[in-house]
């Protein structure tokens, strides 16, 4: 978790009610940041009219964010007001409040600035009902950038959209990254500029009940620069514009918030572009360690597989992915 200072640390912890700062540099929509008597950290938004019914019929509550919709400082205003609960990090809350900050940007409409907000706070539940509700790591940034890579190879080039998001195992707890048919991939991300090997975490990862096993490496390079480079951010936003069904779009949140994520925009960064793939047929032949040759006694095994060596056992794309 990343140490950085944070709005509510200059606010005054008041004796009545809460204390306000408005946030900086917005034209739309109202928003303060708050704190209230006992130290809690607030977001809140100032709205026109009365969304008494809107609020009602579409609210979300969430473990460790409470929402409330109170009255404003007069009868043609209300408050909505996000309140951080204890157990949950304020860094991350502020990631949160910062995304939503940034859609509403543009949203001078109160009724469109609280469908919005109702909006982004169904997403955050799924996120924060996971077991990976805190920011990814790099190394995790890189690998989920990499499996979501594969994940659109799958439904451009060989499977339905729904095909390909069933078979996205992320966050089930499958030892493999996708499984379809007789098929399993399991999906390693590489750094551009260092790395001759790869990182096998369990004994598990390389073993399959299905026919076909590969392993394949995705190679991004950091090009922060580039107009064609991606971050997270950009490449979860890529796939929901290409999802047609509303079923798909529905799994894919799923899935992509079990996973650790939510929009934020610590993960507008790094941005990536994908040097090269490789895939490579896992056989009886291929170095690995799997639980059915383990002596009796181990586990927990992870281990480095030099590239060199597994050289021939390299094949081609589209025995994963189908022709373009």
């Amino acid at each position: 978790m990343m140490n950085r200072s944070t709005p509510w640390e200059q606010i005054a912890e008041p004796s009545t009610d809460y204390n306000v700062k408005r946030v900086a540099d917005t034209t739309g929509i109202p928003f303060y940041w708050g704190k209230d008597t006992t130290g809690r950290c607030l977001l809140i938004i100032e709205l026109e009219g009365d969304h008494t019914y809107q609020y009602r019929r579409d609210v979300t509550h969430l473990n460790g964010i409470s929402v409330d919709l109170r009255k404003g400082e007069n009868e043609s205003q209300q408050r909505l007001i996000l309140t951080l609960e204890r157990h949950i990090d304020s860094d991350l809350f502020l990631g949160l409040c910062e995304t939503l900050i940034s859609s509403l940007a543009s949203v001078t409409d109160s009724a469109v600035a609280l469908s919005v907000t109702f909006q982004h706070l169904k997403r955050w539940k799924a996120f924060l009902a996971g077991k990976k509700a805190r920011l990814l790591t790099n190394e995790e940034i890189r690998g989920l950038f990499a499996e979501l890579h594969v994940l659109r190879q799958l439904y451009l080039r060989r499977l339905t959209q729904d095909e390909a998001i069933d078979a996205w195992c992320g966050a089930d707890g499958a030892h493999q990254d996708f499984i379809f048919g007789n098929i399993a991939i399991e999906v390693k991300s590489l750094s551009g500029r260092e790395r001759n090997s790869v990182r096998i975490s369990s004994e598990d990862q390389l073993e399959a009940l299905v026919d076909s096993l590969f392993l394949m490496t995705v190679r991004l390079i950091e090009t922060p620069d580039s107009e064609t480079a991606r971050s997270l951010n950009d490449m979860v936003a890529l796939i929901e514009q290409e999802l047609v069904t509303a079923e798909a779009i529905e799994k894919f949140s799923g899935k992509i918030a079990a996973c650790g994520y939510a929009e934020l925009a610590d993960y507008d960064r790094p941005r990536f572009t994908v040097g090269s793939t490789d895939g490579y047929t896992v056989t009886d032949q291929f170095p690995r360690i799997i639980r059915s040759r383990l002596l009796q006694g181990l586990f927990h095994v992870t281990y480095e597989i030099q590239l060199e060596a597994i050289a021939p056992f390299v094949c081609e794309e589209n025995e994963i992915f189908g022709r373009v």
